[in-house]
């Protein structure tokens, strides 16, 4: 490939590439590119680029870290086997265009192998048993079934033995070791074997088809297993294709250049074309169009951007064109977060896993025994030939009890149900927190934020006579200047329609839960609640009674006073969210009591009470009050979740049984809650309690099917129900039943994905 400027050749990972008419164009140098960006009649064709600047490499880059799903402390570079239960280890961070794994390619490169020579091995075993040369094409063939296809099975199995870590793995390779070296003393050391084990023509049965068959039923089940593992990633891979390969960087004199996205800064200009993502998190600068952030809220609905308004990195524009300002990238936007968050959720462990992990402590070296009984008791009692008997009750046994199904019926689901829900907008930070949430009955809601909008603004200024206007907005204005409540920026933001010079305010300080106070001119200044003005021996009566009724309406009043005289008060108004009153009565209907806990006097808090069919309020609470109010619904049994968005709302999170916050709210209450929902409002908890009621009962499905299809195969395989109905398996029945098992576990948990959370 030519550079078009230059004619140098040029690689296909050259960074500068776009795409013209479906043919790639490459460049040399960025100086090549702005050359032929520079000629207009170039550069509108280069306008259309759409295609990635890089292609993606097929193999995975040297250094990637892998984990496996029953065992997540398990770390290792490059993929391989865990050295604790033999399963292939899966990458902790998957690339977006992930293929095939090695370890899927490499198992269906056998299973393709050894699926002939086994079938061989089958018809001459059940065609031409008696012939003399049958035995030994058996051998032949069944060998390098066995000793190369098998090989990773056989591997597994030694490694488990010497770490004494014993596994499936274990179990398959004693079936099959046991088949196979038993046949072949039968063939190369006949004279070493009693009579009574012979049959009626003198020969003595052989079971090189059952080595073989065995091996290659495993095979078929880690070939399924494996792809349906490869799908509880599909979450996680349609988040990383969220982020575009390309950004339209727009430079100071205006020519606008195509960069990778890793190349892009903050603080550059990025154009955003019809239909195409969202390249950062950032603010809108000039242009308008409606935006689809449906993949990380799971609201469905576009959102209008204008200027000023805030863009997220990942979101699909609409059908305009704007130019944004680039204030996150790479890691530190939104969707990175929200990748690295789900990552850790996956790996992470339910308390339920607990029963699983301490069964499958005891479970190989139980089967072990359940085995050698089987031996002996069909050595012992068993009928002719009785060794023959012996062998294929122990190998069955061996081969179908599996570990697998039971060690993955959490982890599974858990992967499954976090992508899903990440989808839908709400971030589940570890698996703890999916079945504490299904045995919430209480919700306690902050109002501010999480209730309510979060964006308050002033609706009335009522100085206590025309000579304290003034006085009243400077006062206000010159405290809030220094306050980061949301009530602050309220009355900050008011002053752009009063040309009213703030005050001059010395000795800060904010009281908590109460308003905040200071010095003008010597003189003390405060602004806030009730409890402040009574603190500073203020007289209310003045304007008690248009502070009541505004109250009533569903107002927050805030006071203020400058030298021990009222001036006045400020009416700030809260709308409630849209979407509160619906998912209000969808959690009702869950059977959830709402609490409403605020700061904000009764009376307010009872008008928006009224408003939202809420009865049971905590009003006029402190911060430090609101973790009280948790222990003492928790200390009546009650099993409860915080809802919050604020500062002040860590402590309860953190003390719930669940924190959910609120994604719009601050870094702290984030960081102290096990839920996180993106777009902040509580159609999202309404989410999250279906999904963790969906995914709770899966993973109760699956510990079912785990433990029934042992119960109840085991005892088979052992041949506990020949005397009475003449049932016994053969050991590749139990080879297959062992590797459905496995699948079937995955695929119940796969069900998730598209019915464990729906978009509201």
């Amino acid at each position: 490939m030519q550079d078009p400027v230059c004619g140098m050749t040029v690689t296909e990972l050259s960074p500068h590439v776009v795409h013209r008419e479906g043919t790639a164009v490459y460049f040399c140098c960025a100086g090549c590119k702005a050359k032929f960006l520079a000629n207009p009649a170039e550069y509108a064709i280069a306008r259309q680029a759409s295609a990635a600047l890089q292609k993606s490499a097929t193999a995975r880059p040297a250094g990637v870290i892998f984990t496996c799903p029953m065992h997540p402390d398990v770390r290792h570079t490059g993929p391989g086997s865990c050295p604790l239960c033999g399963m292939a280890l899966d990458p902790i961070e998957p690339s977006a265009d992930a293929g095939a794994s090695p370890e899927l390619i490499d198992m269906r490169r056998r299973f393709w192998i050894g699926l002939p020579l086994a079938c061989l091995v089958l018809v001459l075993a059940m065609g031409f048993a008696q012939a003399p040369w049958s035995a030994w094409l058996q051998f032949g063939f069944s060998t390098p079934v066995v000793w190369w296809c098998g090989l990773p099975f056989l591997v597994r199995g030694a490694d488990s033995v010497r770490r004494r870590s014993l596994n499936m793995y274990t179990l398959i390779s004693m079936g099959v070791g046991a088949a196979y070296f038993y046949s072949l003393a039968a063939l190369f050391a006949p004279r070493l074997f009693p009579g009574d084990v012979r049959d009626a023509h003198g020969h003595i049965g052989l079971y090189f088809e059952a080595s073989a068959i065995i091996v290659v039923f495993v095979l078929v089940g880690q070939v399924l297993e494996l792809k349906a593992r490869e799908r509880t990633g599909g979450a996680i891979r349609a988040l990383l294709k969220l982020a575009p390969p390309i950004a339209h960087r727009v430079a100071d004199d205006g020519v606008e250049i195509d960069i990778a996205l890793d190349e892009a800064r903050a603080g550059d200009r990025l154009r955003v074309r019809p239909g195409e993502r969202v390249p950062a998190d950032g603010v809108v600068l000039s242009g308008a169009s409606s935006v689809d952030e449906s993949m990380l809220t799971g609201e469905p609905m576009p959102v209008e951007k204008t200027v000023g308004a805030r863009t997220v990195g990942g979101s699909i524009n609409g059908a305009g064109v704007f130019v944004m300002r680039a204030d996150k990238v790479g890691r530190e936007t939104l969707l990175a977060q929200i990748i690295a968050l789900v990552l850790a959720a996956q790996r992470s462990q339910a308390p339920i896993q607990r029963l699983a992990d301490r069964v499958a402590g005891w479970f190989v070296p139980a089967v072990i025994l359940v085995a050698a009984a089987a031996f002996a008791a069909w050595l012992g009692w068993g009928p002719a030939p009785v060794l023959s008997h012996a062998l294929v009750s122990s190998v069955t046994v061996l081969i179908i009890a599996c570990p697998c199904a039971l060690g993955l019926a959490t982890p599974m689901s858990i992967m499954v149900a976090v992508g899903r829900a990440a989808q839908a907008g709400v971030l589940i930070k570890n698996a703890a927190a999916i079945e504490r949430l299904e045995k919430v009955d209480t919700l306690v809601i902050d109002k501010t934020g999480t209730l309510t909008e979060g964006k308050p603004r002033v609706t009335e200024i009522r100085p206590v006579s025309d000579a304290d206007r003034e006085a009243l907005l400077s006062v206000a204005q010159g405290l809030e200047q220094m306050s980061e409540h949301p009530l602050a920026h309220a009355v900050r933001t008011m002053s752009a329609g009063q040309p009213v010079r703030p005050a001059a305010v010395k000795d800060f300080a904010a009281i908590a839960g109460e308003g905040v106070r200071g010095s003008v001119g010597g003189e003390t200044v405060a602004l806030g609640g009730i409890k402040l003005m009574q603190a500073c021996g203020i007289d209310l009566s003045p304007a008690a009674a248009e502070a009541d009724h505004l109250r009533d309406e569903g107002s927050t009043v805030v006071f203020a006073a400058r030298g021990g005289a009222l001036l006045g008060f400020l009416a700030i108004t809260d709308p409630v969210k849209s979407s509160t009153p619906a998912a209000l009565r969808a959690l009702r209907a869950r059977g959830l009591k709402i609490v409403m806990v605020t700061g904000d006097s009764r009376r307010t808090a009872q008008c928006i009470g009224r408003q939202l069919g809420i009865t049971d309020i905590e009003a006029e609470v402190l911060p430090a009050q609101k973790s009280a109010i948790v222990k003492r619904l928790q200390a009546a049994g009650r099993v409860v979740a915080v809802a919050g968005d604020g500062i002040n709302d860590a402590p309860a999170l953190a003390c719930a049984d669940v924190g959910i916050a609120m994604g719009t709210g601050s870094e702290v209450a984030i960081q102290s809650a096990g839920i996180t929902l993106v777009k902040g409002d509580l159609a999202g908890i309404v989410r999250a309690c279906r999904l963790s009621r969906a995914a709770m009962r899966n993973i109760r499905q699956n510990l079912a099917l785990a433990f029934s299809y042992n119960a109840l195969a085991i005892p088979v395989a052992a041949g506990v129900f020949y005397p009475a109905f003449d049932v016994l398996l053969s050991p590749m029945v139990a080879a297959a039943a062992m590797s459905l098992s496995s699948v079937s576990v995955i695929g119940n948990a796969l069900r998730l994905g598209s019915r464990g959370v729906s978009h509201e």
